[in-house]
């Protein structure tokens, strides 16, 4: 029996990044891996996994996943996003998990216990409670400053979330929310980590629903909950002095290789 599953979704044809999970990365020994690699590398750090597979709709990403002794399940070019791929994926287990993990496979830095937060939040939840939840990282000054920058200079980096005061989410949005006025004095700034957990129903009821306005304007699969009235639980966790960051534009493969070369990660 399978209590706690990891997927890794994953798309060669991304619109800003195509081809994004073969990305070479080099680690601290110039030893260089791919995107897709170092993401499952991520996930099978984490303690009480039962399995691990990569989902992807692409045969290039698929073979170099199986070449390195991933399992992979093979889903639809239909999937929008990486939920829609989890359902996906979720339909093809013979034996149904009680917890889904959503890993990103742009999220390489994720550390294993933002995971096991996650995976703990959902089972210490009340019966028939939270379907669907995502960690959020308080920013540093660097993280924030990166947040900035890249909103001036116009791309799309990471993804900022605003929350109640009981820890469900208000918003998840690319700009940097609250606003910024002052690099100095900034105000609290919660950094969204890509990693989702989900309940198998949650993620059943997710591929029934359309699109809606808000999850396309900003390209944030997590908002289809949100405009469908099922709340999402923002887990806190902390960063114990390592820096997060997701690969969304090839700027980030410099600020992912400097963090892999500080932490030592081959």
């Amino acid at each position: 029996m399978m209590d706690r599953v990891v997927f890794i979704p994953a798309r060669h044809a991304s619109t800003r990044y195509p081809g994004k999970p073969l990305v070479p990365l080099r680690g601290a020994t110039g030893q260089a891996k791919s995107l897709i690699r170092r993401s499952w590398e991520a996930a099978c750090a984490v303690r009480g996994i039962d399995a691990v597979y990569v989902l992807t709709d692409d045969d290039r990403i698929a073979e170099e996943a199986r070449g390195f002794g991933a399992g992979v399940l093979m889903t639809s070019s239909r999937a929008r996003n990486g939920t829609e791929r989890c359902a996906e994926g979720l339909a093809q287990l013979e034996t149904e998990p009680r917890v889904v993990l959503n890993l990103q496979g742009d999220a390489p830095l994720t550390p294993p216990w933002f995971l096991e937060a996650l995976a703990g939040a959902m089972e210490t939840a009340e019966p028939g409670g939270t379907g669907m939840a995502t960690p959020v990282l308080r920013c540093d000054a660097r993280t924030l400053e990166n947040f900035v920058t890249d909103r001036r200079e116009g791309r799309v980096g990471g993804t900022t979330a605003v929350m109640r005061a009981d820890g469900s989410a208000l918003y998840f949005s690319k700009e940097v929310l609250p606003f910024v006025g002052d690099l100095a004095a900034p105000p609290e700034v919660w950094h969204h980590v890509g990693v989702y957990a989900y309940t198998p129903g949650a993620l059943r009821r997710y591929a029934g629903w359309p699109e809606g306005p808000l999850e396309r304007a900003e390209g944030l699969e997590q908002l289809r909950f949100l405009e469908n009235g099922l709340p999402v639980r923002c887990v806190p966790v902390e960063a114990r002095g390592r820096l997060f960051w997701e690969l969304n534009n090839p700027v980030d493969v410099a600020r992912i290789e400097a963090v892999l070369a500080e932490e030592g990660i081959a």
